[in-house]
């Protein structure tokens, strides 16, 4: 009877409820039934036809039974479009409108304010809602283009129910008012936008699907990517839900939780965020405005912006929703505080409250989340373009633009300003949304304090202005800064380019001296950098205090009343209010700084290219003329130069010719192959070009029409040379056009037509034997080698053998057409042939091959230390600057101004009546004279904090760059040889910028976020000690989480580190040989290569700033339902229990919770992200040093070496540990005074006895002496400073003539004259107008190869030691001035132990001794006629090879 009773009572209930929320209910139980019954019946249909075809593989493999949409899922690319995915979120949010309503409507009915019939409807609608979100989901697994039709009347019929409800709870309203509010009249209000747009939706039917085939997709974006690779990140294919949860990430973290992240294990990009996509974006736009505007100066911003302008308005919306959802709860606290205090408005009045203020958190956390990882995107896509942009530029810089920027400026464009505007996408919406937060916070501070709003708004301008000029002073500096550290890394390169030249020089102190020098200015404007932040920080800190002040005071004044309510809701307001105060100064000087490097960057993109009508380039085939030069002029520097580099140039060179150049040192044979390549500037004339170009000696491996070769055979041995001039120019090229530049006079009578230059005109030209019967310069050039032949005195041969030798006529010119007819040689050049075929060949390459095998195990994968940061690494950080001892000082600083803030919001809280009409506890100048005296004496406290975190950081920086500086610098050449330069590049200037600027306000940040939080939990917690149960447990999650997140950041940073020193290494090497580059026509490889690199990078980097994201988008969470778990708690108490004062306070600081919990777990994470900076800094500051410079009991005396005598005994010598032995035990003694001539096949160890006799190189075992002093024993600054060398490769510094000879500033002008004089250098620099001070270039660029080895000369006549080593120093001179070169040093230094390696035989001719080298070991060793008496001398076939070679070169 009970049971019948109680349904009727139900039925009763049901039948009573509003006709409209019956029809609802009905429908969509009606809807769902159909729903139900349709998907039983697929199922019935699926099983009988698997009766009928015996078993589901027969369905599978008949045709007409399968979806074609599930054939073609791995074969089609799925494009969603932004329509489908407003269409699931519309269903996503009614869903979560529904399950509110239903939260609501189950609370009241515990409560007993309601009966079961109140929850039947929004049953129903969350029942139905799910159904239709997994429908419309269910479109894109199926790959539907239009949505089921079911799914469409559904929309259409929930949308016309809505419209109904309206007009009824509007009819409700005009007659009842507030009172007809209930939480269903509320929800669908809520929920009918979204509703209006499915029904929309549902009228057009499509779904935004797109299945197109992929072949395109699943191309590679570069031949270089790897096939373990080729897996796309699936943010590229996430869903709504995935999107907004960012649970598309899981799959990474949930790998890098079990193992150490590699890169093969990241996904690449998608399509559209790589660095091509928006590559061509942005240069188009760029080359778009420069078409539009050429006489003026395009806007690179606003390229930018055209590129870019839809990721930055999807951007706007996000950050526009976040606005307007964070000022939701300061508004509310006011209505709280009054329900809290008695004032009830409707039912459930505190619930409806919580609620809300749930709602608006959990919308502000989620568009959050999108925006930041939004703007995070929109960076990477604008770095990626303009990093591409760069690098392609310096591959096209003119000479005369690339004075003006040096390759470590390039590198800086890269890596400083190119990084400073893709963080400027984090301001980009600072500039509407800044004033947009202060108009809002001015509407609520009106509802609140009334008139006095409106001197809160004096106040902020106040506020803002007063920051304009401390940001200029900010601008000014960073444009200080920034020059200076272009100067620094300008410097850096240089000096890692040139390492071994300071090392032998023993020049490393000076120059790391000049760095230290360089890095102390830099450093002076990094002090007034960071102490004009501290001042901004106190001034951004300060604002809200001072605003706050204002505004209570001005309404105290003006007699406004003030309550708990509106006090705590206005707090709110500044409390918000504070982020716009302190964005407006970081904005403008953002914005002064991105506007230093936009500049920077528009400068540089602006700059001259190379002359693209500086040579003509005809398709191969139409003309028989391969190279023409018609009234050629050229000038590398046409502005200022009143004489050109080359003029008069008149050349023609039909196809398939060989031309050779040649001429004096500096009479411009470089150039004018510069010239043929379209390098130098050309201020008249015409180049043509009839096919493709190759430059240098690689060119071989290029299939080219004409090849350009500057003077490659200089570098190698007489045979060596021989053979390459056989095999490479005679035979491998024979059909091809050759031009070649040497000093080898022997390679001459091979040539077609020889090209003689003097002082940058051709003065001769024609064939061999015309040029010598004519006479003049080529005339004294071939006298000059002949005379070096004839003085070898080589021992008498026959004279049939000697007929040959002489013989020039109708074998070299007849080479070019019969390549492979043999003439027969002397019977000592055969031998040596038989020879070199058998065993020298085979030594020579087993030394190749052992060279390659070292080559390629000498640079190593960059290092990368794995899983958690070691302690060590932070307690060297923080104990760099003063001990540490500022560390607890900043602590405390922070904790009193958090502790003075909250004193002040309480006093205000409890000092005021809690409604109108209540007396207030004090008066009003007590109330807002302790109110200040708190406020700011807090702000005291965070100048204090500010200043001491800048001041830590400066020390800690400047501690950290010497101490790396001072480690590579006295690191063994081993470590540079195996370290491309871009890695130690990338410290010195990301790491060492992340150090100065960054880490230290991270440090700063991380201490005021925690204590921030401490404050504020402890606060909710005075108020309601039942938050502790879910605090506990939470921060158990957050710790957790955090753990979790970190073992695959802390890699993903690892790896972007990593990423980014190839980048800026291919930048680096790509500028230094861009004409290498271009000479090949390999500048769209090399671009393509960049491109890659930048993928590669954004591969982890976009992981790591989802991963972020992912982390504090969970952290959010919880803190909101921490707040939500508050908000009930504090509702649910009966009235009068709790202060409401108190309360408010609560729920004002508990609105903050979320955003300082995942900023805290943020900073935390951000600051282990920096660390590793330096952690990377620390590991070079640890490099195994090479010897002591000075060992003060081991010092030689101030004339050593007196005699000169150098003793080799048992000399032993390996690269590396792991690698065979170079130098097999050389023993062997140079007689003080003497002469000594090394001599050997390449390959044989004569630059390694070298190496190791400057200790560049220890040795495995063995011993050297001078003057019976064993070098090992001195320091390595006494050893080097006491020997002279002439190198190999000469190499000069950007800076001075004078610089150059003499950088340690030891000598007078008139010693450095005589030095010039003496090297030929003199009159070549009198007529300069600048003399000592003329300037050189980086790498000496405005200099030709032989002026500077005539400087290198130079140096050694400076320095006048007793030991002087030339390696191959007149490689790249003509032999007239080789001979000269010769005779100086035979004068300069006679009393001199001198030790020449050469390839060119008569440079030691005149030697007393010659050491013979063979595969590491001492062949020979006696004075040349000893060695040229004995036939089986291998010295003899040496200089016979060369003979026969020079005499006429018999066998071409």
């Amino acid at each position: 009877m009970s049971t019948t009773l109680s349904s009727n009572t139900l039925l009763n209930e049901i039948l009573s409820l509003p006709v409209l929320e019956l029809v609802a209910t009905c429908a969509n139980l009606a809807l769902l039934l159909v729903f139900l019954i349709v998907i039983f019946s697929r199922k019935v249909l699926v099983n009988v036809a698997s009766v009928g075809y015996g078993n589901k593989d027969d369905i599978a493999s008949n045709g007409s039974t399968v979806s074609p949409r599930l054939v073609d899922a791995e074969e089609h690319e799925v494009r969603i479009s932004a329509w489908f995915k407003l269409s699931v979120l519309s269903c996503l949010y009614v869903l979560l409108v529904q399950l509110v309503v239903l939260g609501f409507d189950v609370v009241a009915l515990v409560q007993g304010k309601g009966n079961l019939s109140v929850i039947l409807l929004p049953v129903a609608q969350v029942l139905a809602w799910i159904v239709l979100s997994f429908l419309a989901l269910h479109c894109k697994a199926e790959r539907c283009d239009r949505f089921p039709f079911l799914l469409r009347v559904w929309w259409s019929a929930s949308f016309v129910i809505c419209l109904f409800t309206l007009y009824v709870d509007g009819r409700g309203f005009w007659e009842e008012g507030y009172k007809h509010l209930q939480s269903h009249v509320a929800a669908n209000l809520a929920a009918t936008p979204a509703l209006a747009f499915l029904c929309f939706v549902a009228a057009r039917g499509v779904t935004g699907i797109e299945v197109c085939g992929d072949s395109e997709a699943r191309e590679p974006l570069l031949a270089e990517e790897e096939s373990g690779c080729l897996k796309v990140t699936p943010y590229s294919e996430a869903g709504i839900f995935s999107l907004a949860t960012l649970s598309w990430l899981n799959q990474i973290l949930s790998l890098g939780a079990r193992r150490p992240l590699e890169l093969k294990d990241i996904p690449l990009v998608a399509r559209k965020d790589r660095s091509k996509t928006n590559y061509k974006i942005l240069n188009s736009n760029w080359e778009r405005l420069k078409a539009e505007n050429p006489s003026g100066r395009p806007s690179l911003a606003w390229a930018l912006l055209r590129s870019f302008w839809k990721e930055a308005a999807w951007n706007a919306i996000f950050a526009g929703l976040t606005t307007l959802v964070s000022y939701v709860g300061p508004y509310m606290i006011s209505y709280f505080v009054d329900y809290l205090s008695g004032k009830q408005s409707y039912p459930s009045e505190g619930y409806v409250l919580a609620g809300i203020f749930f709602v608006a958190k959990l919308v502000e956390t989620f568009t959050t989340r999108q925006w930041y990882l939004g703007v995070d995107i929109m960076g990477m896509h604008v770095r990626s373009a303009l990093t591409a942009m760069v690098y392609r530029k310096g591959l096209r810089l003119s000479s005369l633009a690339k004075q003006s920027h040096t390759s470590g400026e390039i590198v800086n464009y890269m890596a400083v300003d190119v990084q400073r505007v893709g963080d400027y996408s984090w301001y980009l919406h600072d500039m509407w949304m800044l004033p947009m937060q202060i108009v809002l916070a001015l509407l609520i501070l009106y509802k609140n304090v009334g008139i006095a709003a409106f001197a809160t708004l004096v106040a902020t301008i106040i506020s803002i202005a007063v920051t304009v000029p401390v940001t200029r002073i900010q601008e000014d500096y960073q444009d200080k800064l920034m020059a200076a550290k272009d100067e620094r890394m300008r410097k850096t390169s240089e000096c890692l380019r040139n390492m071994r030249i300071l090392k032998l020089q023993a020049w490393e102190d000076r120059y790391e001296t000049k760095l230290e020098e360089m890095r102390g200015v830099e450093f002076r404007w990094l002090r007034k950098a960071l102490y004009s932040q501290a001042c901004i920080t106190f001034i951004f800190w300060s604002s809200p205090i001072f605003v706050s002040a204002v505004t209570f005071a001005t309404c105290i004044l003006l007699g406004g009343e003030l309550t708990a309510g509106g006090v705590l809701s206005a707090l709110a307001t500044f409390r918000i209010l504070q982020e716009p105060l302190r964005n407006f100064p970081d904005l403008f000087s953002t914005m002064a700084q991105t506007k230093v490097s936009i500049d920077r960057l528009s400068c540089f993109l602006l700059e001259e290219e190379l002359q693209e009508d500086a040579t003509i380039v005809l398709p191969n085939g139409i003309s028989n003329v391969a190279v023409e030069i018609k009234d050629g002029v050229f000038s590398w520097d046409p502005l200022s130069s009143s004489r050109p580099t080359l003029s008069g140039i008149q050349m023609k060179a039909e196809k398939g010719m060989c031309v050779a150049v040649c001429g004096m040192v500096g009479s411009g044979k470089s150039s004018f192959l510069s010239c043929i390549l379209g390098e130098i500037p050309k201020i008249s004339g015409e180049v043509r070009l009839c096919g493709s170009s190759a430059y240098l000696a690689r060119a071989l491996y290029q299939d080219a029409d004409i090849y350009l070769l500057d003077d490659p055979f200089s570098a190698v041995d007489a045979h060596t040379g021989s053979e390459l001039f056989r095999e490479y120019i005679l035979t491998a090229l024979a059909n091809k056009t050759v031009i070649y530049v040497t000093h080898q006079v022997e390679f001459l009578p091979a040539a077609d037509l020889i090209l003689v230059l003097k002082e940058g005109s051709i003065i001769q030209a024609g064939k061999y034997d015309d040029l010598l019967q004519a006479g003049t310069d080529f005339n004294a050039l071939v006298s000059a080698h002949h005379e070096a032949i004839e003085a070898l005195d080589i021992p008498s041969l026959s004279s049939g053998d000697s007929e040959e030798h002489l013989s020039l006529n109708g074998l070299v010119m007849s080479s070019k057409k019969s390549i492979c007819s043999a003439n027969h040689i002397d019977d000592l050049a055969k031998e040596l042939q038989e020879g070199s075929s058998t065993s020298d060949q085979k030594a020579i390459k087993e030394k190749k091959k052992t060279k390659r095998s070292r080559k390629k195990q000498l640079v190593q994968e960059e290092e990368r230390v794995r899983g958690r940061i070691s302690m060590k690494v932070y307690l060297s950080y923080m104990a760099a600057a003063y001990k540490g001892l500022l560390i607890p000082l900043i602590i405390i600083a922070q904790t009193l101004f958090q502790f003075l803030q909250i004193a002040s919001n309480w006093w205000m809280a409890w000092a005021n009546p809690q409604t109108e009409g209540d007396l207030p506890k004090v008066s009003p100048a007590e109330l807002l004279v302790v109110y200040m005296a708190l406020a700011f004496g807090s702000s005291g406290f965070i100048f204090i904090k500010s200043i001491l975190v800048a001041t830590f950081g400066l020390g800690a920086a400047q501690k950290l760059f010497l101490k790396m500086l001072r480690s590579v610098f006295h690191a063994p050449m081993s470590f540079f040889d195996s370290t491309p330069a871009g890695r130690i590049l990338n410290r010195v200037s990301v790491d060492q910028s992340v150090v100065d600027l960054d880490i230290p306000f991270r440090l700063g940040g991380f201490a005021s976020t925690t204590i921030q939080l401490i404050g504020m939990v402890g606060v909710m917690t005075e108020v309601t000690w039942q938050v502790l149960l879910l605090v506990i447990p939470m921060g158990v999650a957050c710790l957790w989480m955090q753990k979790y997140y970190m073992a695959s950041s802390r890699e993903l940073v690892r790896i972007v580190s990593i990423q980014k020193s190839p980048i800026i290494n291919l930048f680096a090497e790509s500028i230094a040989g861009a004409s290498t580059i271009r000479g090949f026509g390999q500048e769209k490889r090399f671009m393509k290569r960049n491109l890659y690199l930048l993928d590669c990078f954004a591969r982890p980097f976009f992981c790591s700033l989802a991963a972020i994201e992912w982390l504090c988008l969970r952290m959010e969470l919880l803190s909101t339902f921490v707040f939500a778990f508050c908000m009930v708690l504090l509702v649910s108490f009966p009235h009068g229990s709790i202060d409401p004062s108190m309360a408010g306070l609560a729920v004002t600081y508990g609105l903050n919770l979320n955003a300082r919990l995942s900023r805290w777990i943020l900073s935390f994470c951000k600051l282990e992200n920096k660390i590793i900076s330096i952690e990377r800094i620390y590991q070079y500051s640890q490099i195994p040093s090479e010897a002591p410079a000075i060992i003060e009991d081991f010092r030689p005396p101030p004339s050593w070496p007196e005699h000169g005598t150098i003793e080799i005994i048992d000399l032993k010598v390996r690269y590396k540990e792991n690698l065979p032995m170079v130098l097999h035990g050389v023993s062997c003694t140079f007689p003080g005074g003497k002469k000594i001539g090394i001599v050997g096949r390449t390959g044989s160890g004569k630059s390694t006895l070298i190496q190791a006799l400057f200790r560049l190189i220890e040795p495995s075992s063995g011993r050297i002496l001078i003057d019976n002093i064993d070098i090992s024993h001195i320091g390595l600054h006494d050893l080097r400073s006491h020997l002279s060398i002439i190198p190999q490769e000469p190499t000069l510094f950007e800076g001075t003539i004078r610089g150059n000879l003499d950088p340690l500033e030891e000598h007078s002008d008139q010693h450095i004259w005589e030095a010039l004089h003496k090297s030929q250098l003199g009159d070549i620099i009198r007529e300069k107008d600048q003399k000592l001070d003329t300037p050189v270039l980086e790498n000496g660029d405005n200099w030709s190869v032989g002026q500077r080895q005539l400087v290198s000369l130079g140096r050694a006549l400076l320095k006048q030691s007793k030991i002087l080593v030339l390696d191959e120093a007149t490689a790249s001179v003509d032999t007239a001035t080789d001979n000269l070169i010769q005779k100086i040093i035979r004068d300069e230094f006679k009393d001199c132990t001198v030790c020449t390696i050469a390839h060119r035989i008569p440079t030691v001719r005149d030697s007393d001794l010659v050491l013979v080298l063979s595969d590491g070991r001492v062949a020979e060793f006696d004075t040349p006629s000893r060695l040229l008496e004995d036939k089986s001398s291998m010295f003899l076939k040496l200089v016979t090879e060369y003979s026969s070679r020079s005499s006429g070169i018999p066998d071409f």
